[in-house]
This record gives structure tokens, C-alpha cells and sequence, in this order.
């Protein structure tokens, strides 16, 4: 059984979906949701699916083994970053090299580092008048964004698409693509 750790800061719609695409695999569990954020959403979306939860705090994140134990108490094999805000201390990253994936709303490199995330990134589409965006998932390095790519798929961005048709064509390929993806890392 492969267990997965999902982190997430706001609503948790990836998240869901991908509780959801493994809820009847007997090979991948999401045992454990993890937010920065006792506000976000993801928290309701994992009491409604009976999934532990935990929420911390960036002294717990950056300055303790907190998180580090209870992936390991929990056996944790794989993170999946779905929406999380926060660069990934090196330690977690040490205890899991290439067992950590994000997905970011767009064609990396471009529109990817620190700050660009959610609308503001689908407002640099618009602005610049790109004619596709799309997603990338990608393994999760010392640096926002940089990690080696894993898999990327387009959606094209019309002359009169607002920000919002981006977001919305975006979060197609997501919620299509994210869970596939990895299952596949997985091989189950």
C-alpha cells in the first residue's frame, strides 16, 4: 500500500479530486491532508472523506521535525502538493527525494517562482496574450517551480478569454490530468 500526503493552503478541489480518483484503489491511499492554513477548505474536504488531517504552523514547518514524524508515524511513501503555498524545507525534501510532486497552472518555466500562483498567474497569460497555458507537474526542489518536469499538457488561450476562461480550462487539465499522473509514478 502506497500511503500519500496531500498539502494544501486553500479549498482543496484538487485534493478532493484526487481523493476521490483513489477512493476505491486498494494499491494508493491519501491518509493524511496537511494545510498551513486552518481556514482553508481542504479541511472540511478531508473530515467529509474520513482522512487525518493536520494543521501547522511555519514554526512546526521550518523549525521542528513536527511534519517529518508524523509522515513517518503514518509510514508516509509519497507528497503531493495540491494548491501549497509554502517553499518545502530541504529536511522533507532529503527524507523524500523525488517523492514529492506539485502541480503548477502553468507552462513551466514560464509564469512559475514565488508569487505566481492561482489568478495571478492566469492574469500574466491574459496580459501577455499567450495563446495557450496549460499545466506542469513537477518534482519539488529547494526552489519554487524548478523541479524536473514530470508531465505537461496545453489548452489554448483565445484573443477574448478573460483570466477566468484560463482558470477554468486550466482546472479542466488538472483535475483531468493530476491523479493519472500519479498513479502512474506510483505504477499502480
Amino acid at each position: 500500500m502506497n500511503k500519500i500526503a496531500i498539502f494544501a493552503s486553500g479549498s482543496g478541489t484538487n485534493a478532493e479530486n484526487i481523493i476521490k480518483f483513489f477512493k476505491e484503489n486498494k494499491k494508493i491511499e491519501i491518509s493524511l491532508i496537511f494545510s498551513n492554513n486552518k481556514n482553508a477548505h481542504v479541511i472540511q474536504r478531508a473530515v467529509n472523506h474520513n482522512i487525518k488531517y493536520h494543521i501547522f504552523s511555519r514554526p512546526d514547518f521550518y523549525d521542528s521535525d513536527k511534519i517529518l514524524n508524523i509522515l513517518k508515524e503514518n509510514k508516509t511513501d509519497f507528497i503531493v502538493l495540491a494548491g501549497f503555498m509554502w517553499l518545502i524545507p530541504e529536511y522533507l525534501i532529503d527524507a523524500y527525494p523525488n517523492k514529492i510532486i506539485n502541480i503548477h497552472p502553468a507552462l513551466l518555466p514560464k509564469y512559475g517562482g514565488k508569487g505566481m500562483f492561482g489568478m495571478k498567474v492566469h492574469e500574466a497569460v491574459v496580459e501577455n496574450r499567450d495563446t495557450e497555458s496549460g499545466i506542469s507537474i513537477h518534482y519539488v526542489n529547494k526552489e519554487y517551480d524548478k523541479g524536473n518536469i514530470i508531465f505537461q499538457t496545453k489548452c489554448n488561450v483565445l484573443p477574448d478569454d478573460t483570466a477566468d476562461d484560463v482558470a477554468k480550462k486550466v482546472h479542466e487539465l488538472e483535475y483531468a490530468h493530476f491523479p493519472v499522473v500519479i498513479k502512474n509514478l506510483l505504477n499502480n
